[in-house]
Parts: C-alpha cells; sequence; structure tokens
C-alpha cells in the first residue's frame, strides 16, 4: 500500500480550496494526474494549464475528464477566456508548476510572457511551487541552477528532484519527486501558517519491551494518530521532531525530523535532549506501562526449559509525560492522549478529565479503543477531549486526519502560563 494514501488524503479541511497546477513538456507529465486524483479527493478544486511541449505527452481533454475545471491550453485557442493569464490569480490558493522543464524554469526566472503559462505564474500573487523534472546532466548545468537560485530568492519554494532512473536511461538527480513531496507542498501552500515559529515534539506507536531475543511485550498500535498530528503542525507551518516506535510504517515529509527507537526507555532517552528546545509535545505513543524485569537474553526462551509453567516478573515504566513535564516551565504546553475502554462518551470524558489533571496536560484527547472504528489501527478515532480550563468536548467519529486538524488548531489558541 502507499502511505501517502493514508496520510491526511482523506481530510475533510481543504474542501473549497483551489489550486492551478501547470504542466510542461516532460515524461513525467502523466504523473499530474494522479496528483489531481488525490486533491479532488480532499474537495479541492484545480485548474490546469497544459502547455504547448506538455501537449506532446497529455492532452487537455484527459483533465477536464478527470474533474480539472478550467482547462486552458493557448491563449489564442481558449474560446471564452480573453483574460486567461490573470484568471489563475484571480481564482486559486496556490500555483503549482509541475513537472517544470529547464525551459520553464528559464522563462520564469528572467519574467518571460512568451506563454500562457509563464503569464499565468507572472501575474500570480500567491504561493508558488515549482517542481522541476528533466535530464540529470541538464538539472546539474550552472544556467539551471542560477535560474533555481533567483526563483527560490523571489519567494518561490523548488521541489527539489529526486535520484534516480530516467526516461532517457541516465540515472541522477532530475526525476520528478515523489507524489506524497507533491501532495503535502500543495496542501502546506493552502494551509494556514498559525504554526510558524513553533517547535513541537511528537512521539508515536507502540513501544516494545523484549524478555527474550525474539519476543515483546508491546500493543496494536499504528502510529497513524502522531503521525497525522505530527503532519498537521507541520503543514501549518512548525518544525516538527518525531519520535516512532517500532513498525510505524507511515511515510512523512522529508523536512519532519524523525527518530526511530524501540523501547519505552529508548523514547524517554531520545526525546529528553529535544524537549529543552521545544514550544509544545505531544504524546500520542502507546508506550508501554511496564517491562519484563528480566535479563534480556539474545537466544530465545525454549519452552522445554519450562516444562510446567513460565512467570514474568514486570516493573514499571517511566511516564515519558510526566518526566518531561517536570522541566515544562511557562512557554510550554503539552497534549496528552489516553487510549480508555470505557462504556460510553460519557465515562470517557470522566477519565479524561481525571487523567488531564493527574498528567498535568494543557490538553487531554481520551478515544475508546474499545468501540469499531475508534482507537489502534482504525482510519477514524471518537474523542473525548478536555482542556486545563475546563473546557471539555465530545467528538464523534472523525478521521484521524480531521482530529489532528482539530487538536492542533485548540492546542495553539491555548494560552502558556
Amino acid at each position: 500500500m502507499s502511505d501517502y494514501e493514508y496520510l491526511f488524503s482523506d481530510s475533510s479541511q481543504f474542501q473549497g480550496k483551489r489550486l492551478h497546477l501547470g504542466i510542461t513538456g516532460s515524461i513525467a507529465a502523466y504523473r499530474a494526474c494522479d496528483l489531481l486524483r488525490l486533491l479532488k479527493k480532499l474537495g479541492i478544486a484545480v485548474s490546469v494549464t497544459v502547455s504547448r511541449g506538455a501537449r506532446q505527452f497529455v492532452t487537455p481533454l484527459l483533465f477536464e475528464a478527470l474533474g480539472a475545471t478550467p482547462v486552458y491550453a493557448d491563449a489564442d485557442s481558449h474560446d471564452g477566456a480573453p483574460f486567461a493569464h490573470l484568471e489563475p490569480g484571480e481564482i486559486a490558493d496556490a500555483l503549482l508548476i509541475a513537472p517544470a522543464s529547464a525551459n520553464t524554469l528559464a522563462r520564469l526566472a528572467h519574467g518571460e510572457a512568451s506563454d500562457l503559462l509563464s503569464t499565468q505564474a507572472l501575474a500570480f500573487p500567491g504561493p508558488v511551487l515549482i517542481a522541476p523534472a528533466m535530464n540529470p546532466k541538464m538539472w546539474q548545468h550552472p544556467a539551471v541552477q542560477d535560474n533555481v537560485r533567483l526563483l527560490r530568492e523571489r519567494g518561490c519554494e523548488i521541489l527539489v528532484p529526486g535520484v534516480g532512473s530516467c526516461a532517457c536511461g541516465d540515472t541522477g538527480q532530475g526525476r520528478l519527486c515523489e507524489l506524497p513531496e507533491l501532495f503535502w507542498a500543495v496542501l502546506k501552500a493552502l494551509a494556514p501558517q498559525d504554526s510558524t515559529g513553533q517547535r513541537v515534539l511528537v512521539t508515536l506507536g507502540p513501544t516494545r519491551e523484549f524478555w527474550d531475543g525474539v519476543r515483546f511485550w508491546s500493543n496494536p498500535s499504528s502510529g497513524r494518530m502522531g503521525a497525522d498530528l505530527a503532519l498537521a503542525f507541520w503543514l501549518r507551518g512548525a518544525e516538527v521532531d518525531v519520535i516512532c516506535g517500532p513498525a510505524v510504517a507511515f511515510a512523512l515529509p522529508a523536512q519532519i525530523h524523525r527518530q526511530n527507537v524501540t523501547s519505552a526507555h529508548e523514547m524517554l532517552v531520545a526525546a529528553r535532549p529535544l524537549w529543552s528546545a521545544m514550544q509544545m509535545g505531544i504524546f500520542t505513543a502507546a508506550v508501554a506501562d511496564f517491562a519484563p524485569d528480566t535479563q534480556l537474553v539474545p537466544q530465545k526462551r525454549k519452552k522445554t526449559l519450562y516444562p510446567e509453567h513460565f512467570e514474568l516478573p514486570f516493573h514499571k515504566n517511566a511516564d515519558i509525560l510526566m518526566e518531561l513535564a517536570k522541566d515544562k516551565g511557562p512557554t510550554k504546553k503539552i497534549l496528552a492522549f489516553a487510549a480508555e475502554t470505557a462504556a460510553d462518551m460519557d465515562e470517557l470524558l470522566l477519565l479524561a478529565q481525571e487523567k488531564r489533571a493527574r498528567k498535568g496536560a494543557d490538553l487531554l484527547a481520551a478515544n475508546r479503543v474499545n468501540d469499531k472504528g475508534s482507537g489502534f489501527v482504525s482510519k477514524t478515532n471518537t474523542m473525548a477531549v478536555v482542556d486545563r480550563y475546563g473546557r471539555c468536548e465530545q467528538w464523534p467519529t472523525l478521521t484521524k486526519a480531521d482530529v489532528a486538524w482539530r487538536l492542533c488548531s485548540w492546542l495553539l489558541q491555548i494560552p502558556t502560563c
């Protein structure tokens, strides 16, 4: 399965946003179709300009059939749109050119208005994202790199090409960046940047406490809730560090700093040196409360050594949230999670209130892991949320992406002490 399909591809937070997509002459032009499908699924309206070079690979009709509207080709062949060079800047929230050829980079860098797309870019007042794709030798040429530098200096975001085998048979840097990077870059350009200047630490996934060389004590957490929260804060402008327990398969943007750990002790050790620089801590990890109190042996414990029964004592693990909260200070905020088995939402709310007070969290989100469609592995959650000011809410079943977005908004609104 593709990881990008499972992080924010089911969000409802971008409905009504608009993107203008420019496509230029490259074999990678066909990949714009997959991006268009993803964006349409989120309720994002997409208009498209297909350059003359791109029409050697794809047709305007293809994008019309996929739901893009309007779709522009040459300015002189688009009936009824005398101001097609201005319209994207008036209706779209962001402009993405993907793929962008070397010729397109030169036009944009030097302010040419020699075709419809370059004219639209000149007249576009919002965020401009450019995803180059070309032969590796072309990408490395000083003229191309100078154009990239000029565009960056003017505020354009350059989505750097990937490394690999290209259509021409050469291998190197020049491939259009991967679809998840395009997808998340668009969402970031469309998202409010209200987390800018914030550093956020997120713990996510399970921990594993090994009691022999192959077996461990753990839980079925997938880490999806924490991954969605990390992505939500990053999309809204924060600098994000994540500490992932094992078996967290979700890909994250390269700009999110990720450390992988196994045990609760390793997670705490990884979090401590980061904590002093953070403004917010998001503790979603399903950390094992107990660890086997036995000396770890690298071999498998053979059952023949224990013919009747096997006893395994446990000791209590350190509480990562409470350990870090000792150094919270007046400028940090903490969002804690609680996985509970509650009879109903009212009981869940009571458990959330008690745990928030005991943990000292600014905001606590509790979910019913015994409720179908909520908790471990699920794509959705049903939540009871409380903060230190006494505000409490019960949320119906929502996608984890939408839960993450709401929690991000709530935590941002809580003032520091």
